[in-house]
């Protein structure tokens, strides 16, 4: 780990940028520090989507003409047992 202060970070952003790369680098700043960390583009924005495999949950599920049915008899039982 590599602990710089800030007016050093200033000076030279970039020798540091290339070594956050490589090794943790740590600017000091008071009684704090920030740490400058590497995520390379490819691993954060670029991966597709992953999806699952149906299980035997999603072939248990009702469908959702199924749920609106009964979601509608429940609502006129409420409604017909507050009369």
């Amino acid at each position: 780990m590599t602990v710089i202060s800030t007016q050093e970070f200033a000076a030279n952003q970039n020798k540091y940028f290339d070594m956050a790369i490589n090794q943790d680098v740590c600017i000091r700043r008071d009684e704090g520090m920030f740490h400058i960390r590497y995520n390379p583009i490819a691993e954060t924005n670029g991966k597709k989507q992953k999806y699952k495999q149906p299980d035997a949950d999603f072939y248990r599920a009702i469908s959702m003409d199924e749920f609106r049915r009964l979601v509608k008899e429940d609502i006129h039982h409420i409604y017909n047992s507050k009369k």
